[in-house]
């Protein structure tokens, strides 16, 4: 009788074993299929599986938001074009599929190209678009060919320019005029001196010098040599054209000691090469050695140290910023 009792204590415990053992595996399966099903329901796998590799995704994860996730997984196919974008140092998230679309009609221009001119309205035509330009900005005002200072635009603070540092009668904003007086000083311990020849213009003053430039040669020319009225930097007392005496050709400038000296010491001032050359393309003007801006000394040190443009610090780390 007590083998009969043992064998059926022996029975029960190897069935209430078997049970447990089938729970707990059948749990770890369960727990097994949950999380695949729920790692199939991430960006991630979705994105792997529209043949992105595991890093591609977790960047695609880190720069994009839900919304564009979820655009890039409605396309058929992997986007080739658009890692190589998100990759960019000044990627801006809202112009991505201006980006995109630049991209796709301009295949031969490099992702850097693609983003600093849709960031600056570039890949528009010059003045399709014109902005109002922000005067709240000070020394940082943009006025370009899509930026545009109105017809009554006066800077505040223009100080007359004394004839030991000018041509003619001349004016800039007072804080471009000391800084300007510092960097005389220490070019002319090189024996450079430096002068000032075309400073401040007002509205009506750039108007005839953009239209008597497009009665003589055409708008395409005038475009590319002067800006329109309330396009021009001259407006802003904040740009002005330095030359040395005696030489005040603006075809040979540029192989001047003193724009030499210039293009490794101006930033030390507060003052950058407004159109370099090279830059035609963001800019929207001809290469200009004697045309120089003021936007204070850690600005210019950033745009020297970075090699780019006023337009691009100005869409990148101001306008992006807003």
């Amino acid at each position: 009788m007590k083998t009969v009792v043992k064998r059926k204590v022996k029975k029960t415990a190897y069935y209430l074993l078997a049970g447990i053992v089938a729970i707990f595996v059948i749990s770890i399966l369960g727990i097994n299929y949950y999380n695949d099903y729920k790692y199939q329901q991430t960006y991630e796998y979705k994105l792997i599986a529209k043949g992105y590799t595991k890093e591609e995704a977790n960047k695609l994860e880190e720069k994009l938001s839900e919304e564009r996730l979820n655009q890039l997984l409605n396309l058929d196919q992997k986007n080739e074009q658009i890692l190589p974008i998100l990759e960019e140092k000044y990627y801006i998230e809202k112009n991505l599929d201006q980006y995109l679309a630049y991209y796709k009609e301009n295949p031969d221009k490099s992702t850097y190209d693609i983003i600093a001119m849709v960031n600056i309205h570039a890949n528009l035509d010059w003045y399709e678009e014109i902005i109002e330009a922000d005067t709240s900005k000070g020394n940082l005002l943009l006025v370009n060919k899509f930026h545009k200072l109105s017809d009554s635009y006066t800077p505040e603070n223009l100080t007359n320019v004394s004839n030991w540092y000018s041509y003619g009668e001349q004016k800039i904003t007072k804080e471009a005029y000391d800084a300007f007086i510092n960097m005389y000083n220490k070019a002319l311990e090189q024996d450079i001196k430096l002068i000032i020849n075309s400073s401040y213009r007002n509205y009506e003053s750039q108007e005839i010098t953009y239209n008597d430039l497009k009665k003589t040669f055409g708008s395409k020319r005038a475009d590319a040599q002067a800006a329109r009225p309330g396009h021009s930097e001259h407006e802003t007392g904040l740009a002005f054209d330095i030359f040395t005496p005696g030489n005040t050709g603006t075809g040979n400038f540029k192989d001047s000691q003193a724009y030499i000296w210039l293009k490794e010491h101006a930033h030390e001032f507060g003052f950058i090469e407004r159109y370099p050359e090279g830059k035609e393309y963001l800019t929207g003007y001809a290469f200009e050695s004697w045309h120089w801006r003021y936007v204070g000394i850690p600005v210019a040190t950033q745009i020297v140290e970075e090699q780019i443009t006023f337009d691009e610090y100005y869409a990148y780390y101001i306008e992006n910023q807003n």
